[in-house]
C-alpha cells in the first residue's frame, strides 16, 4: 500500500473537519494497551503511517478510522470526539433480527458496542464441527436446547440442556451440535465489536 496516497486509504478528511482528533487516537491506544506497531499491524498501517495521525500530520480516511474503532473497541463517534449514545438496557426478543452465517443462526441478546457480545445462537447439525477456533477472549455459553459438544484443546465434553461453560478463547476449541434438530445455546463474548461470523466460525 502506498500511503502517502490519500486514495489508498480512501478520501482523506480535512484537518480542520476533526480536530484533536490525533490527540484521540494515541490515547485510545494507549488505553488500549497496543504499541504502536501493533495498532498498526492491527489495521494494515504502517507504523510512520500512524504516527502521522496521532502528530496530526495527516487526516485518516472513514475506513482507516473504522478499522481504528474496531482495533481500539469503542464506537466511531467516540474516536470523532462526538457524546456517545447509551445503548438500551433492555432488548426485545421479537426486535432481535437474526443473522445466518455458515448455517448458524445468531441473534442479538445485547446492545452492541458494550464490553461483550451477547447473543442466542442455533447450531446446526453437521455444520463447521471441525472448525478449531483460537482468537482472544473469553466466552460464556449455556445449552438451552439440545445437546453440544464442546472441544477445548484435547478435551472433549458433552453439555446438556441446563449445563454451562467458560473458557479462555486462547485455547483451541470447536463446537458442534449432537441432537438431530440442532442446539440453542446462549452465548456471551468479551471480544468487542467481534463480528458473529468470527465467534465460532471458520
Amino acid at each position: 500500500m502506498d500511503e502517502s496516497a490519500p486514495d489508498a486509504v480512501g478520501t482523506e478528511l480535512r484537518p480542520e473537519d476533526l480536530p484533536g482528533l490525533g490527540a484521540r487516537l494515541r490515547e485510545r491506544r494507549l488505553r488500549s494497551g497496543l504499541t504502536l506497531e501493533a495498532a498498526a499491524a492491527r489495521v494494515g498501517l504502517s507504523p510512520a503511517h500512524l504516527s502521522r495521525l496521532e502528530t496530526a500530520k495527516r487526516q485518516p480516511s472513514l475506513p482507516v478510522l473504522l478499522g481504528l474503532s474496531r482495533a481500539y473497541a469503542v464506537p466511531l463517534d467516540v474516536l470523532l470526539g462526538e457524546s456517545p449514545t447509551a445503548p438500551a438496557a433492555v432488548i426485545r426478543g421479537g426486535a432481535a433480527e437474526p443473522s445466518v452465517a455458515g448455517g448458524w443462526t445468531y441473534r442479538p441478546a445485547g446492545a452492541p458496542g458494550r464490553a461483550m457480545q451477547a447473543l442466542r445462537v442455533h447450531v446446526p447439525p453437521g455444520i463447521q464441527d471441525a472448525v478449531v477456533r483460537v482468537h482472544p477472549g473469553e466466552e460464556w455459553l449455556y445449552v438451552l436446547t439440545g445437546r453440544l459438544i464442546l472441544t477445548l484443546d484435547k478435551e472433549r465434553h458433552l453439555l446438556e440442556p441446563g449445563d454451562s461453560a467458560h473458557f479462555d478463547s486462547m485455547r483451541p476449541h470447536r463446537l458442534a451440535a449432537d441432537t438431530p434438530s440442532g442446539t440453542d445455546l446462549l452465548f456471551l463474548h468479551t471480544l468487542l465489536q467481534s463480528p458473529t461470523s468470527e465467534l465460532c466460525l471458520g
